[in-house]
């Protein structure tokens, strides 16, 4: 089985290890973009190709001494993309609430050996920065699988299982084996898929006792996150916001198991 490794960056510079946190330390969330432009994605551009971006990169593909950091040359391929992660409002059943929410900009990153990561992209109080840096291509391959299975279709993640769907006309496919467990390999209705989140998250979302009670990502210690390793500083660009329930979630270092096509 496969593992995808995640390093969560603030403020496009170097990683900062600090000690096991409690989730309800971390800063406020931030604020997801509102729609895809041509002005956010030349600033998610900008900040991914920032040179404290790629010296960080840099030593992120030299992590397992595959190449040395003065030899990685990092370099940013192709056009950020948007990435959708399952929505709240969704979830909580609000009237003409999407099944998705934008909640960043993905771009490609490649090493001089080939290596790839994926860079996150948000806005951040201090503008748009690199928020976190995972290794492998998970978010464009899966939105290349959505457009291939429903053109034109909503490509999201449920990040509670690590699961990936595209949306349209009332219908949500999976397109990994996490999302063909929950729905089935020939996917369900969109009602039949929000019962099924609202029976699994609807008790977590912001404002319930569960969200207060300090659990964080939309789901209970011992799953998707299981093997999460040490949390990252949150700083003061604060924590990015994960997970269907709309929690803050701690940025972290950790290794998780990889979405299959």
């Amino acid at each position: 089985m496969s593992k995808r490794v995640s390093a969560a960056v603030l403020a496009a510079t170097a990683v900062v290890l600090v000690g096991v946190a409690a989730p309800q330390a971390a800063a406020a969330p931030v604020p997801q973009p509102r729609s895809v432009t041509a002005e956010t994605k030349a600033a998610a551009a900008q900040a991914a190709a920032a040179p404290d971006t790629l010296a960080t990169l840099s030593r992120f593909f030299a992590r397992e001494g595959k190449v040395a950091p003065d030899a990685a040359r990092p370099r940013i391929e192709g056009e950020a993309i948007p990435v959708s992660h399952l929505s709240p409002d969704f979830v909580a059943g609000k009237a003409g609430a999407s099944v998705a929410r934008l909640e960043f900009l993905a771009s490609r990153a490649v090493s001089s050996d080939g290596q790839q990561a994926t860079l996150w992209t948000a806005r951040t109080e201090a503008g748009w920065q690199v928020v976190n840096i995972a290794t492998g291509d998970d978010e464009f391959r899966y939105a290349q699988l959505g457009a291939a299975k429903l053109p034109g279709g909503t490509v999201f993640r449920e990040p509670q299982i690590d699961a990936w769907y595209v949306a349209q006309g009332g219908r949500v496919l999976p397109l990994d084996e996490d999302a063909e467990r929950a729905v089935g390999a020939g996917g369900t209705s969109l009602a039949a898929y929000r019962s099924r989140v609202t029976r699994a998250y609807g008790d977590k979302l912001p404002g319930s006792a569960y969200a207060k009670g300090g659990e964080a990502g939309g789901y209970a210690a011992g799953a998707a996150d299981a093997d999460a390793g040490t949390p990252v500083a949150a700083g003061a660009a604060g924590a990015l916001a994960l997970g269907a329930a709309g929690c803050v979630a701690v940025l972290r270092l950790r290794r998780r198991t990889a979405a299959r096509a």
